[in-house]
């Protein structure tokens, strides 16, 4: 009877009614039903009434499978519309249930029936709206924390997929969401709320976000009890931002987002600083220079550790937000520059005979060519049209000297230079016309505009320029000769402190005198001192007036004497002068800028100074013991972005900084620079390139193999920008990478043979032979299969390059010497490559198969006498799987066809039985690139 007692405890709760006989004193045997019995009895039951008989369970597991098969029991009735609503109707009255574990449950299967009743919506339509939408909501309020969890997950998957009508967001989710963060709602509810409203805003769109969301969240930035909410608020800011939009943000959101920034809990003020840039992108110029410029610094410079920290880490971002967001398009060269720009630019410029003479512009609706960064002095109305007409335009990259004007000088150029434009826009043959060609001049100056195109793009700056009254304004052919009115004293524009400093600079030059260069810089620096002491308004005042601003210089550069300039004169003292200034701030000889010009010299325009000086001073040891050890690794994370937005005109600011990063003593800091160096070498351009970065990018070789991956994962990249014979330096580098301090970092090999195959179209054939095929051939033989495997597309590649090269002797070459090293190799597994090379010049067709029959495929087939089964399995496969699908074998009847049908008879009738399988039948389911690890030798 113990016996009894133990099967009947283990029996199913409903077994005692049936199943189990009457234990009576005459017998002796007992019936045990099968458990096969209980299941046949599940079985027979209808999807609907196995789901009535756990949902009633007493067991919380037979609770939980119900909501896990309600899916299923959904795809079983979904041809029976009743059946289908009455399952609906049991999954609102399982989502009473009483243990949140089947809540929970429950809840994780509400989106995928969601997706069910949404592809089935014929036969159950508003199925999800009536039945389901509103458990999800007030699950969002129920009081354990589990299942309010599972259904703030399932709410945003809804939202994500679509599965919410607009009209149930704004009638069922919205408003419970807005009671839920009411003063009187519980902390830990709210504080999720409103998480969940930052969420969803993105998905719901800007209309609801502002009408239904945006109010609630300005009351939740403010909420005087519970600074986790605030904290909420703070981290979602940057995304409530950019959903609004400007108009919005700037309106309602930014008060709130001051508040926030000067929080007394530094938690908040740390979450501001994460989203400073997502909230700066939402605003405009204007507010971003004057208002979170200041908000920022005073996040920099924060009392907490934390908030400094991520201020520092945000700032670089933070920066990138002021480039002008039509300078994405890079020209790498000037030249690549098409003439279509040009005369869009040049068609899209004022002109000159349109413009009233009590017209007033902005400098910044001056249409420019921000996709071209120049770093040459702007020349703005300095240079006259002949002189453009018989000099072609320089490139960006000619001279480095940046020329950062400031507010007052660069208006009084401006202004300056629009009293001269009709002089100057006229080319040098309509000079010398009469009067019968004036009638003709508006028509070709509608053509042809030659100061527009020759002059470097006004950069955008924020200033009002107005334009100068007076019959100066409206000069014809004899305004060149210079009237009283079309010009105006220059000397008061140049104060005794700049002639002072005119004077240190002519000292300093002259220990130089004898350096051609030097000699043509004194000479425009006395012209613009003499200009500086005249009061009468001659031709030299007038040059020293149209000359361009150089704050750097802290004067007037002056193009010429006293007598008329000429093309030569200015275009040689300029270009003197920069070239003077940029070798002169390289090497920072006795004759070279003071502390305080050097100060001067990282002044920029495109963004609020203090912003870079405080990103500039990332690179300060002091700041990694007060803020971050890290911060060097963020400044150099983000220093391509800082160098696009300054553009290359600015890149002295950062060149300093730079250099500091790259020597760096943590390899993290050089690393992360490698990484990034070409993305920075298509910002600088070709000429800042060579001088500044391919010193640094020589020294990333010879660095670290952590540091070294960086570079070679790029090399074609930055290779690519280089001038052809600076980029054949690097072939005699590329073997030192087959060096690595671990002999078992195979996948810097691996990276490398990838790299090769890249840069096989940047040299010409005798340099990928003399060079890259040692290298290629070299990893062929590499111990790690993955290597040899891109190994063998690489020399395909190669094959491929030389065969086509005219003459193809190098091709025909390099196939000879794939014969002789690995067709004959001594070792199996040399062998067993060449066929590997063979099998991948005939997939990607490196070779037309009339030459692959001549030049390879006679030693390939020698191989079917191989001694090793593994040489002949690979063979066969080869020849059956890929040889044997080219259209040359199957249609051209020829004694190649015979040869390779008569191997595959010998390799059939082969002693092993895989090769027999292998070159008897053609396996569907093989193929040589899944089977290549399989037959390659051992990985070490």
């Amino acid at each position: 009877m113990a016996d009894l007692t133990l099967l009947q405890e283990d029996l199913p709760e409903d077994a005692d009614g049936f199943g189990v006989d009457d234990c009576s004193s005459e017998s002796d045997v007992i019936v045990v039903p099968s458990a096969l019995d209980f299941v046949s009895q599940d079985d027979m039951l209808t999807p609907l009434g196995r789901l009535d008989k756990y949902a009633a369970s007493e067991n919380v597991f037979n609770r939980q499978m119900v909501a896990r098969s309600l899916l299923d029991t959904l795809r079983e009735v979904c041809d029976d519309e009743r059946d289908c609503i009455a399952v609906l109707e049991r999954i609102s009255r399982l989502a009473d249930d009483s243990e949140p574990t089947v809540r929970a449950e429950l809840m994780e299967q509400v989106p995928h029936i969601a997706l069910f009743c949404q592809e089935n919506r014929p036969a159950i339509p508003y199925a999800f709206s009536k039945y389901l939408l509103p458990i999800v909501v007030r699950y969002l309020a129920d009081q354990n924390n589990q299942v309010r969890k599972t259904s703030q997950a399932a709410l945003l998957a809804l939202l994500e997929q679509e599965l919410i009508e607009r009209f149930d967001v704004e009638t069922k989710v919205c408003p419970v969401l807005v009671e839920l963060t009411a003063p009187d709602s519980n902390d830990d509810v709210k504080t999720e709320a409103v998480a969940i409203m930052c969420k969803m805003a993105p998905m719901v769109g800007k209309d609801i976000t502002e009408r239904l969301i945006l109010p609630r969240f300005c009351e939740m930035c403010c909420d005087c009890r519970m600074f986790h909410v605030r904290k909420v608020c703070a981290a979602n800011f940057g995304d409530i931002c950019s959903v609004v939009g400007q108009q919005a943000t700037e309106e309602m959101l930014l008060p709130r987002f001051f508040q926030l920034c000067s929080d007394n809990v530094w938690g908040v003020r740390k979450a501001c600083a994460e989203c400073f840039m997502a909230v700066s992108c939402a605003t405009c110029q204007e507010i971003r220079r004057t208002k979170l410029s200041a908000l920022f610094i005073n996040l920099i410079s924060d009392p907490s550790r934390w908030v400094r920290q991520a201020a520092f880490q945000s700032l670089g971002p933070f920066i990138s937000t002021f480039a002008n967001p039509s300078s994405s398009g890079q020209y790498f060269k000037e030249e690549n520059k098409s003439s279509e720009d040009t005369s869009v630019e040049d068609k899209t410029r004022t002109r000159d005979e349109e413009v009233p003479e009590d017209a007033q512009i902005r400098l910044e609706d001056v249409p420019t060519d921000p996709t071209v960064f120049n770093s040459s002095v702007k020349l703005e109305g300095a240079l006259d049209p002949d002189i453009g007409a018989e000099s072609p335009r320089k490139p960006p990259g000619d001279s480095s000297l940046p020329c950062p004007l400031s507010s007052e000088p660069h208006q009084e150029a401006a202004s300056n230079e629009d009293d001269k434009k009709p002089g100057t826009c006229r080319s040098a043959s309509q000079l010398e016309v009469g009067a019968s060609a004036q009638d003709s001049a508006p028509l070709d100056q509608e053509l042809y505009n030659s100061f527009h195109f020759w002059r470097t793009p006004l950069p955008e700056i924020d200033l009002d320029v107005e334009l100068e009254q007076g019959s100066g304004n409206k000069l014809g052919p004899e305004g060149l000769e210079g009237t009283p009115e079309a010009t105006a004293p220059a000397s008061a524009n140049i104060t005794m402190a700049t002639r002072k400093e005119l004077e240190e600079m002519i000292e300093n030059l002259e220990p130089h005198i004898d350096d051609p260069d030097v000699k043509a810089q004194v000479d425009v620096l006395a012209a613009a001192l003499r200009a500086s002491s005249l009061d009468t308004c001659d031709e030299a005042s007038e040059a020293a007036r149209r000359a361009p601003q150089d704050e750097l210089l802290g004067c007037r550069l002056d193009h010429g004497t006293a007598g008329p300039l000429t093309s030569e004169t200015v275009e040689q003292k300029m270009e003197s002068a920069l070239r003077y200034i940029h070798d002169d701030s390289d090497s920072g000889t006795s004759g070279g800028f003071s502390p305080d010009e050097e100060r001067r010299a990282k002044v920029q325009d495109v963004v609020p100074q203090a912003l870079l000086d405080q990103y500039l001073s990332m690179t300060d040891p002091s700041r990694a013991q007060t803020v971050d050890t890290e911060i060097a690794k963020h400044c150099a994370y983000s220093l391509p972005g800082v160098a696009l937005t300054l553009g290359r005109q600015n890149w002295h600011c950062l060149r300093e900084t730079y250099e500091t990063l790259a020597s760096d003593m943590q390899w993290k800091v050089r690393r992360t620079l490698a990484f990034s160096i070409h993305e920075l070498a298509v910002i600088l351009g070709d000429q800042l390139t060579a001088a500044d970065l391919v010193p640094i990018f020589n020294g990333f070789l010879k660095d670290l193999d952590e540091v070294r991956i960086g570079v070679l994962k790029h090399l074609h990249d930055f290779l690519k920008l280089l001038h052809i014979d600076k980029r054949r330096e690097y072939l005699y580098q590329l073997q030192e990478f087959l060096v690595t301090d671990n002999s078992r970092n195979w996948r810097f090999r691996a990276e490398l043979a990838e790299q090769l195959i890249l840069l096989l179209d940047l040299y010409s054939p005798r340099d990928i032979y003399d060079y890259l095929r040692p290298i290629a051939l070299n990893l062929c033989a590499d111990k790690v299969s993955s290597v040899r495997w891109i190994s063998y597309k690489l020399v395909g590649e190669m094959v491929r390059k030389l065969h086509r090269a005219a003459p193809p002797t190098f091709g025909v070459d390099l196939i000879r010497e794939l014969v002789e090293n690995f067709g004959r190799c001594p070792r199996w597994s040399g062998r067993q490559a060449f066929v590997f090379v063979c099998q991948t010049v005939i997939e990607d067709e490196c070779l037309p198969m009339d030459q692959f029959a001549v030049h390879l495929m006679p030693h390939l087939l020698t191989l079917a006498n191989d001694r090793v089964p593994n040489v002949r399995v690979l063979l066969a496969k080869t020849l059956r799987q890929t040889l044997l699908e080219k259209e040359y074998f199957l249609t051209s009847a020829s004694c190649h066809q015979e040869a390779v049908e008569q191997t595959i008879m010998a390799l059939q009738m082969d002693r092993d039985s895989d090769v027999k399988y292998f070159a008897s039948i053609h396996p569907a389911s093989t193929k040589i690139s899944e089977d290549a690890m399989s037959t390659a030798s051992s990985t070490y």
